[in-house]
């Protein structure tokens, strides 16, 4: 008998995508607009597609709160962006600009950037703020409780 099916939202549509546990993730595209469902680097979200991603993912969804503005938001970039492409299919990584999305920071009550949270099912699994380097930002991430 073969894995369990997981629900992967297309980071570019929204669709949510039933991929059978037997196939690879991160060959799948998406059902409705043909676009790879995992592609290595993280994506900017924001409203109702940032509750889709939560909410409707079998994967853990990390994201990235951060302000154009942010140094160390800007020093984290790189890292993120390199442990996004070693973790995916693993994780999905989103990232969310605080300014332009100021009701979402507001709801998570985010109040130092960059913030890092993983979601599950729209449940909060882990929060850290701070910046982190590659391996600090992987070691997190892989001692995470994602089942």
């Amino acid at each position: 008998m073969g894995a369990t099916a997981r629900n992967i939202v297309c980071a570019h549509c929204q669709a949510v995508n039933r991929v059978p546990g037997d196939r690879d993730p991160k060959q799948g595209k998406c059902g409705r607009c043909g676009k790879p469902l995992f592609e290595g680097h993280p994506f900017a979200t924001g409203g109702a597609a940032f509750d889709k991603q939560i909410d409707r993912s079998d994967v853990p969804v990390v994201v990235d709160f951060w302000a154009d503005w942010c140094g160390p938001c800007k020093m984290m970039a790189p890292a993120y962006e390199q442990v996004a492409l070693e973790l995916e299919p693993n994780f999905r990584f989103l990232k969310v600009d605080t300014e332009a999305e100021q009701a979402l920071a507001a709801r998570y009550n985010i109040r130092s950037i960059p913030t890092l949270m993983v979601f599950r099912h729209g449940a909060v699994l882990a929060q850290r703020a701070g910046a982190l380097d590659r391996n600090s930002l992987r070691a997190w991430l892989t001692q995470i409780p994602v089942g």
